[in-house]
């Protein structure tokens, strides 16, 4: 591993601050500095499909000062930056004393390209819209914190789920911009098994929705609900945690009835292009050129990424600053969901900054 050198306090443009909006949440988990959002537009974006976009809004909320360390946290499909700053998972990272105090890191939470108020198919282009994968999804992060930020290295990288196989991918295509990546929640190599084969079945039953009419439908498929409550089930909740909910067939059904009860609030064309968007991932033949300190975290509970396969036990040995840190099922788990909560890990996070080394500035 590198040597560690003099603590970096990253460089924060005069430009980049101005695009930073002051709205502040109205309540936080903790005691963290209330988060801020702002936009900020990638000129002649280019997707690895060659087609392009003249502009692409990319939007994001940060928390702490521009002048401490920077980090950049990713989150899981579907989701947004504002997913991840509940009580358990920003309330356990940046609050005073914990590993990711916003006292000293400036942490950088964007809404992925195609999800939250990030650029989507539904602002307009609809199906039309470039299809995009992770890489492209890498690329639009890179260019917010590089030219839209000015942040020239980042400390670290951590993901979940989406996110975690996005930091995979950071890791591999800009091997010297981070010190050290967390991905959580995923593996480092293609889509297959039961994971790939609910992708599938998923987008498929959305294509094959004639409500959805080639993208161009008059209202959201009235099916969208129940195909997202059913693959949640099936992919994610853990299934202690699902027994414990539900341990008798009433209980069960009760709280299938609620699931769908809840109304769909996404469009069916963005919910397709995030899920598609993970089609030709495949981080593992650069495994091996992936300089940062590493540790990647999953459950051994988790329905997406099931330890016996024993893939990321395999993979991690091509990392050469690897770890690979497994959580035991338990109640407090949550199958697929687990990393959500902090708690279960932070101390590996604390332990890889702690140990780290800073690359030369």
């Amino acid at each position: 591993m590198r040597e560690p050198v003099t603590k970096f306090v990253a460089a924060f443009s005069l430009a980049a601050a101005a695009l930073i909006a002051t709205i502040a949440f109205p309540a936080r988990a903790a005691d963290y500095p209330a988060p801020k959002e702002g936009d900020w537009v990638a000129k002649d974006f280019r997707f690895h499909t060659g087609e392009t976009l003249p502009e692409v809004r990319l939007h994001y909320r940060t928390v702490g000062d521009p002048s401490g360390e920077p980090v950049l946290i990713l989150h899981g499909t579907a989701g947004s930056g504002a997913t991840l700053l509940t009580k358990d998972f920003a309330g356990e990272l940046f609050g005073p004393g914990q590993p990711l105090d916003a006292s000293r890191y400036f942490i950088i939470l964007p809404d992925a390209l195609g999800t939250g108020k990030s650029t989507r198919p539904s602002d307009g282009l609809r199906a039309r819209f470039p299809k995009y994968n992770y890489e492209d999804m890498v690329l639009a992060q890179y260019r917010l914190v590089a030219e839209g930020l000015g942040i020239k290295h980042l400390r670290l990288v951590l993901g979940n789920s989406m996110g975690g196989m996005q930091t995979w991918v950071w890791g591999v295509k800009y091997p010297d911009f981070m010190d050290a990546l967390v991905p959580m929640a995923c593996q480092p190599t293609e889509m297959s098994g039961r994971n790939w084969m609910l992708r599938r079945l998923l987008v498929e039953a959305i294509r094959n929705d004639p409500e959805w009419n080639g993208g161009n439908y008059a209202a959201q498929p009235r099916g969208m609900q129940r195909l997202l409550v059913q693959f949640g089930i099936a992919t994610a909740g853990g299934s202690q945690a699902l027994y414990n909910q539900a341990p008798t067939r009433d209980k069960a059904d009760a709280l299938v009835a609620q699931r769908l009860a809840q109304a769909f609030s996404g469009d069916a064309n963005d919910v397709l292009y995030q899920w598609e968007s993970s089609d030709d991932y495949d981080p593992s033949p650069g495994l091996e050129g992936i300089k940062a300190a590493l540790v990647a975290i999953n459950s051994a509970d988790d329905e997406r990424n099931p330890p016996e396969l024993g893939i990321l036990e395999r993979e991690i040995k091509r990392v050469r600053n690897g770890r690979y840190v497994l959580i035991s099922a338990s109640a407090q788990t949550r199958g697929h969901l687990t990393t959500g909560n902090a708690a279960l890990w932070k101390t590996h996070l604390a332990d890889l900054l702690q140990k780290a080394p800073r690359a030369a500035r």
